[in-house]
């Protein structure tokens, strides 16, 4: 065969790619063997200073930070529901001095683009589940519905004339809502926000009167009587709200489960000490005295799953989601 003086043949590329690569390589594996962390960990959060999942990262960053012995520093890079962060992780040397505060839009993300999916190990590498909080049915209290199952029946008498607010297209608040849909064999229609405010002020003000709410959202307006709770979205119930059910009770779905969640990431292939450290680190972090009682003042449980438990819940919420998108016809933004 005569070879081309000018051209680089695939075979040519794919040797010279990994020739590239090993040293990189090489040098994770040397810092894997040595004492971890030897300088400050970087958590990149794809939301701007403030918000709920900030607020949930900072405060698990600050004690971890503590337990490691070095600062765990914040790298806020808000924009696209989360994926210029996550780019951003996956893009890293998986030397463990990277990581994503990752959340319920990395599979939901994943499931509206399929185009783009969750590789989970070659992506990413799940370290723990940090913290869950659960969504939550609001009706205005001029609404006929007193019960979850009764906003159902309502609801399936008037197909398509019954109207849920969400905080946003994509949201885990809009996906509980269709969720419902789905389960209880329902044609609720979705209302979309820009945020838990707005939605809220009119759900308030009578101007919408079914609502798909995050729990620390909704709790003072659910607790002073403006707004009635008709279930919780997660397996158990909430413990501010010890009187309302969870779907799975109120409903008769006992699968059903939709949690706002937190989460800590590595990018895929970084080597399994990294992980099993910031994992325990963690698990202390979180079970703090002054962490817990932050968190639970955010709506939030903490959780700290091991990287197995956290591999099979990734695991199954990639599996549900994108039947729950196709049922309702949902489509990326």
């Amino acid at each position: 065969m005569q070879v081309h003086p000018r051209r680089i043949y695939p075979s040519a590329v794919a040797a010279i790619a990994a020739a590239m690569l090993l040293p990189s390589l090489a040098i994770v594996d040397a810092v894997a063997q040595t004492t971890y962390p030897q300088r400050p960990i970087r958590l990149i959060i794809g939301q701007s200073p403030g918000g709920a999942s900030d607020t949930v990262g900072r405060i698990a960053a600050q004690k971890l930070g503590e337990y490691l012995g070095h600062s765990v520093l914040v790298d806020n890079r808000p924009g696209a529901s989360g994926a210029i962060a996550s780019d951003l992780v996956t893009r890293a040397l998986p030397d463990g001095y990277t990581m994503l505060l990752g959340g319920a839009s990395l599979v939901i993300n994943a499931a509206l683009s399929p185009e783009r999916p969750l590789r989970l190990g070659k992506d990413f590498t799940p370290i723990t589940l940090l913290a869950e909080s659960s969504n939550v049915f609001l009706v205005h209290p001029s609404h006929p519905a007193r019960t979850l199952r009764e906003l159902i029946d309502f609801a399936r008498a008037r197909p398509g004339q019954v109207d849920y607010a969400s905080p946003g297209t994509g949201s885990p608040q809009h996906l509980a809502g269709e969720l419902l849909n789905v389960v209880a064999g329902i044609r609720m229609v979705h209302i979309p926000y820009k945020g838990s405010g707005p939605a809220l002020a009119d759900l308030l003000g009578g101007r919408v009167l079914v609502m798909s709410s995050t729990l620390p959202s909704a709790a003072a307006h659910i607790k002073s009587g403006r707004v009635r709770a008709l279930a919780v979205t997660v397996a158990k119930r909430a413990p501010s709200l010890p009187d309302v059910p969870t779907v799975a009770e109120a409903g008769g779905f006992p699968d059903y489960e939709v949690a706002t969640w937190q989460s800590l990431l590595f990018p895929g292939g970084t080597p399994k000490p990294f992980v099993d450290t910031i994992q325990s680190q963690a698990a202390k972090a979180l079970f703090s005295p002054e962490v817990a009682a932050r968190l639970r003042d955010q709506g939030y449980e903490p959780v700290a799953s091991t990287p197995a438990r956290f591999t099979a819940f990734l695991e199954a919420e990639l599996a549900k989601w994108p039947k729950v998108i196709k049922a309702a016809g949902m489509k990326a933004e």
